[in-house]
């Protein structure tokens, strides 16, 4: 059984029914046969991160308990084509700073491996730090540890 941890934002459009499509094609891209559970976390509001913009985020957090191995470089290729396929826009600016988007997908954790490869990093480089990422975590999964810092999530809000 692989644990998958992925959070979805948007902050322009239709935030919600953004993220409700997004979840539904992760869903049929990762799942088709029906095999695995997912478990998704109370939909959150939060500031920007990272930038400055006057749309607030809507955030979902969500748990895929996959049968078998699963190899995170085709974990995050199906995230991202699930982004494209709703919105096909950039995430940053010409600038390299982060930009409005109407929909982000991340790759947060896969079990307990560390990935360290130019397109992937696991878990997630920057989770620590975002309230809106832990806190889902801590609620659907909260024996997880980082297994770089070993801590818990519900430790690492603690620190936020």
């Amino acid at each position: 059984m692989s644990r998958i941890h992925i959070n979805i934002g948007s902050n322009t459009g239709d935030r919600a029914a953004l993220i409700e499509r997004a979840v539904a094609a992760i869903a049929a891209r990762l799942d088709p046969d029906g095999k695995a559970e997912i478990r998704l976390a109370p939909v959150v509001e939060s500031e920007p991160w990272g930038f400055e913009s006057e749309n607030k985020f809507l955030n979902l957090g969500l748990m895929v308990d996959m049968p078998g191995d699963v190899d995170p470089h085709e974990v995050l290729r199906c995230l991202q084509a699930v982004e494209r396929e709703i919105a096909d826009r950039p995430h940053r600016n010409a600038d390299g700073s982060y930009a409005d988007r109407p929909i982000d997908i991340d790759l947060i954790a896969l079990d307990d491996i560390v990935v360290d490869t130019p397109d992937l990093l696991l878990p997630h480089p920057r989770m620590h730090l975002r309230q809106f990422v832990l806190e889902p975590i801590s609620i659907l999964d909260p024996e997880w540890r980082h297994p770089v810092y070993g801590k818990t999530a519900t430790e690492l809000l603690e620190l936020v």
